[in-house]
């Protein structure tokens, strides 16, 4: 049974009935692009074929009753008057509401079903893609236009203001605007975006390495902290600012750990434009390379890798048929991800979880995925 008929089987049980709508928003991989998102530059990430599917039946009244089939349990609030209340996944679809409250769009209430594939905690953004899958439920119900990109920021605000996790923009931006087969070159300053297509002949494989992120809160904000130092020393606002040829002509003036952090930022941003022109002319080789190029770049001058991510990434790169890996997301463990040929992505499978298993006692999970649809009103 797939998850759009789980879900439909979960609100059948729970509300009674079949509900009106399905709808569903992706999780995502970044494939290059790491930590420049709140310095200004450029990511690009590909949704995922591991989703939140919401089935949904309209109510009338201004009421929201919704089951979350991952947890086992339910909640509820009044779109005419809601506060936060304690950490839950509801606060998500609260945070969502709230945002289209301030826009001032109608929210007509609605029964929901809700289940997700995206591994928590894993780096591949399963909160992103249940506040895009809420943005989209208002909007199918109480019919106002659906805009990719304000529904993103809407998403962004409830995580930031409503739940008080402090991303960027990325996580909803691909969550909401991705098109299937491409991946998506987006300038984090404009949230200007490009649809670049996936090479032919190759797949990208996400590696769990089954380690949760730890010391990311800290480590974050002293590194954001540490670029902010580098761009004001070149006296720019942000670092997507400062050349290549400026920051290597002067790099030698800035304290050992600030030049390091703004050399990963500074040459990933040129790295994330090279490989969407690699991508647009076919290169996978090229692609692949720059992955390999990323991973060193954030193991040995942003120092946000761990044991378990290098030992992974080692292990891809070690078989037949990897072009590229590299650790994805903030970093301190989660998952990698690797571009891989299709005649060795099988073998690729099956050996890399046994080898990886070997040297860390830990047992991974591996996925083969392709690049989805944004967040969008499904049909089975």
């Amino acid at each position: 049974m797939n998850l759009h008929q789980q879900v439909v089987e979960a609100f059948q049980q729970h509300f009674g009935g079949e509900p009106d709508i399905v709808v569903r928003a992706p999780g995502r991989v970044n494939l290059i692009g790491e930590h420049t998102d709140y310095n200004g530059g450029f990511v690009m990430p590909m949704a995922i074929n591991r989703a939140m599917f919401m089935a949904i039946r309209y109510r009338g009244d201004s009421e929201v009753h919704l089951l979350s089939a991952d947890f086992g349990h339910g909640a509820r609030f009044d779109l005419q008057e809601f506060e936060y209340q304690k950490p839950h996944w509801c606060e998500y679809i609260k945070g969502v509401a709230n945002g289209l409250k301030q826009r001032n769009l109608p929210l007509k209430g609605f029964d929901a079903a809700m289940l997700g594939n995206v591994p928590r905690g894993s780096g591949l953004s399963s909160s992103a893609a249940l506040e895009l899958a809420a943005a989209k439920a208002f909007s199918e119900v109480s019919n106002f236009p659906w805009d990719p990109v304000e529904m993103a920021v809407v998403g962004q605000e409830a995580e930031n203001n409503w739940v008080g996790v402090n991303c960027g923009i990325m996580d909803q931006m691909i969550s909401s605007c991705a098109q299937a087969g491409h991946a998506y070159l987006l300038d984090c300053r404009s949230l200007e975006g490009e649809h670049v297509p996936l090479p032919e002949g190759v797949k990208v494989v996400i590696l769990d390495t089954a380690t949760r992120r730890g010391l990311v809160d800290s480590a974050y904000n002293e590194r954001r902290s540490q670029c902010e130092e580098a761009a004001a020393f070149f006296g720019c606002e942000l670092l997507r600012d400062v050349e290549i040829d400026t920051f290597m002509a002067r790099e030698d003036e800035l304290p050992d750990l600030t030049r390091k952090r703004a050399r990963h930022v500074i040459t990933e941003d040129v790295r994330t434009l090279a490989a969407a022109e690699a991508m647009k002319t076919g290169d996978s080789k090229k692609l692949g390379a720059l992955m390999d190029e990323s991973h060193v770049s954030l193991r040995d001058d942003f120092e946000v890798s761990n044991d378990a991510l290098n030992t992974m990434v080692e292990t891809a790169q070690a078989q037949p048929g990897c072009l590229g890996a590299r650790m994805t997301g903030a970093g301190f463990g989660g998952c990698a991800v690797a571009l891989v040929e299709d005649a060795h992505v099988d073998a690729f499978v099956e050996q890399v979880p046994t080898a990886y298993q070997q040297k860390t006692d830990l047992e991974p999970a591996v996925y083969v995925t392709e690049a989805t649809q944004g967040a969008c009103r499904y049909h089975a």
